[in-house]
């Protein structure tokens, strides 16, 4: 019933427009955006697919429906944005796809430019030994023993041929330097995430610049029109997400979620980041809603944060999270976020709130909303299976803040609207200004009274003998009493120990005294044998409960020494209710 409720509820609020469960799209998030390429107030769909080992790796680019081309990359794109470029008429963005080191600018659905991040500075003795290795002065056994030394000295790492060379088998070795050994060595980056961030416009249609992270540990920003690094800062891990706002030549604030877990904050005017927030497992999606961060973690949580790295609020999530996305639907001023679970539904959160559960036919692997066509509400969705989903938010579709989840009931989180200082607050604190010695005075006099009671009861314990623990040094003993049973007979045992150091105690008795109208107890006297120092005696007998209302009291315990009227200690044992006989 509830699966069917959740179903009809998302069909209320979704249309069904497209669903291809044969599309071939493999693809994340990351690698997904809408944009209107051609300047004809339409948006495309553009998909960086990834291909299937057996399909090639290529750039898909959808109007509605159908196709409307593809062009074929080299690698596996890490993401996919549209930006502008410059002001020029018409304006149409260009598309970057993220590859390996390049990043591919497309224009107008054609190859446009590639930009090559810079090399990275190579061992010189891992060169050395290349070197060597092209003047065939070393066998490849020696290199593969060098090229492990250098490696777990860790001083710099080593390049992609060396590690590729330290993978193979001996056989495979020799043939592997007749290949390399003749051309340069290079040490590569490559590029992790890819954002946009705006030049100096706040607009929608401004020109923006690149911003990528790199496994080197980097955010570099790129200069829109030469292609150029403007701004790199250097990272303590590699950055897995990013989300950018701002303008890079005014203000700009990027938010960085890395592979070890820790997130950072990189602004313009900063030569190292920040770290605002740390979490207890690896990130799994980072979305910014306004001013609140959230962040998906791999143990099934959703955790939200200010922009200074203080948590709002935690979800529970009821399966493992695929991918996340942003719901900003401008014309109704709507934000919420999308996220995809491994069972095969789409959560959109409101806050923390479930507002909406969509049942798709497989595991979503990437989201989109935005505008597709000429629809501003379109979500869409790829799935694992390498199929397409499209559906349309209704025009009447209302998102109650009503939680589904379980959990404390949303007014827990409401505060409440306390006055700060209220009339009664000022004259509590003119009174104490202006009695401020008299209360202190009254506040002595008090704590002397409690302390003088407390010492005259427990004077009053001592002269009774009313505690577990003697205060007789001649014969010191301790004792505890343990009830078993839940009636009407008990078994009381009462443990007995001797804490003198050397003098054993002899001649002792132990006595007990009730109520008889109450209570029946096998055996009431005990003579109890020499206490050796330092064992626990255990004295058990049974107590047998009397009555049937359901009423208890106090069973009083003394330990007694031959030629002495007052005890050695006392034991109060207060009884537990009986539950009655059990009849069979």
């Amino acid at each position: 019933m509830m699966e069917g409720s959740e179903s009809s509820e998302a069909s209320a609020k979704w249309l069904d427009a497209h669903y291809d469960p044969v599309a071939n799209l493999y693809t994340f998030s990351s690698c997904v955006a809408l944009a209107d390429l051609h300047g004809d107030g339409e948006n495309k769909l553009i998909v960086g697919d990834l291909g299937t080992g057996l399909s090639a790796v290529q750039l898909k680019v959808y109007r509605g429906t159908t196709m409307l081309s593809e062009n074929t990359l080299i690698d596996v794109p890490t993401g996919v944005v549209a930006f502008l470029m410059d002001t020029n008429e018409p304006r149409t963005p260009a598309v970057a796809v993220a590859s390996g080191p390049y990043i591919y600018i497309y224009k107008n659905l054609r190859p446009y430019f590639k930009f090559t991040l810079p090399p990275l500075g190579v061992n010189p003795l891992e060169q050395d030994v290349w070197h060597q290795v092209k003047e065939d002065k070393i066998d490849h056994l020696t290199v593969k023993e060098m090229l492990e030394s250098f490696r777990d000295q860790g001083d710099m790492p080593l390049s992609a041929r060396s590690l590729r060379y330290l993978m193979l088998e001996p056989h495979e070795m020799e043939a592997f330097i007749n290949v390399h050994k003749m051309q340069t060595i290079k040490r590569q980056t490559v590029i992790t995430c890819i954002a946009t961030l705006n030049k100096n416009m706040a607009d929608e249609d401004a020109v923006g610049c690149l911003v990528i992270g790199t496994e080197n540990m980097e955010v570099c920003i790129l200069d829109p029109e030469a292609f150029t690094i403007q701004a790199k800062v250097n990272l303590p891990s590699v950055a897995v997400f990013l989300d950018v706002t701002g303008q890079f030549d005014v203000e700009f604030r990027i938010v960085v979620a890395c592979r070890n877990g820790n997130v950072y904050i990189v602004r313009r005017d900063s030569k190292r980041p920040k770290q605002c927030i740390e979490l207890n497992s690896q990130p799994a999606g980072l979305v910014r809603l306004n001013k609140t961060i959230v962040l998906g973690c791999g143990k099934e949580m959703l955790h939200a944060y200010t922009q200074k790295g203080k948590k709002l609020w935690t979800v529970q999530l009821s399966a493992p999270i695929t991918t996340m996305g942003l719901m900003d639907h401008k014309a109704k001023g709507f934000q919420a976020l999308l996220v995809a679970l491994a069972n095969s539904e789409v959560h959109l959160y409101r806050e923390k709130i479930l507002v909406n559960v969509i049942q798709t036919q497989d595991v979503v692997t990437s989201l989109c909303f935005g505008r597709y066509g000429r629809e501003d509400g379109t979500l869409i969705m790829t799935t694992k299976g390498g199929g397409l989903i499209i559906k349309i938010l209704k025009r009447t579709a209302v998102f109650e803040d009503k939680d589904t989840s379980p959990g404390p009931p949303l007014a827990q989180s409401i505060k409440l609207s306390i006055p700060k200082k209220t009339k009664l607050y000022v004259d509590q604190t003119l009174r104490e200004r202006e009695n401020a010695v008299a209360m202190h005075r009254a506040f002595q006099m008090d704590l002397y009274r409690l302390r003088l009671s407390a010492a005259r009861e427990y004077a009053r314990a001592l002269e009774a003998s009313m505690g577990p623990v003697s205060a007789d040094l001649q014969e010191p003993l301790k004792m505890n009493a343990v009830v078993q049973g839940i009636g009407p007979v008990f078994k009381l045992t009462l443990n007995i120990q001797n804490t003198s150091a050397t003098r054993p105690a002899i001649n002792l008795h132990l006595s007990f005294l009730f109520d008889e109208n109450l209570y029946s107890i096998k055996r009431a006297f005990f003579k109890v044998p020499m206490l050796v120092p330092g064992l626990t005696y255990p004295i058990v007998t049974f107590v047998q409960s009397l009555s049937d209302r359901g009423v208890s009291d106090t069973i009083k315990v003394f330990v007694l020494a031959m030629g002495h009227s007052a005890p050695i200690l006392t034991a109060h044992i207060h009884m537990p209710v009986s539950e009655g006989s059990v009849l069979a």
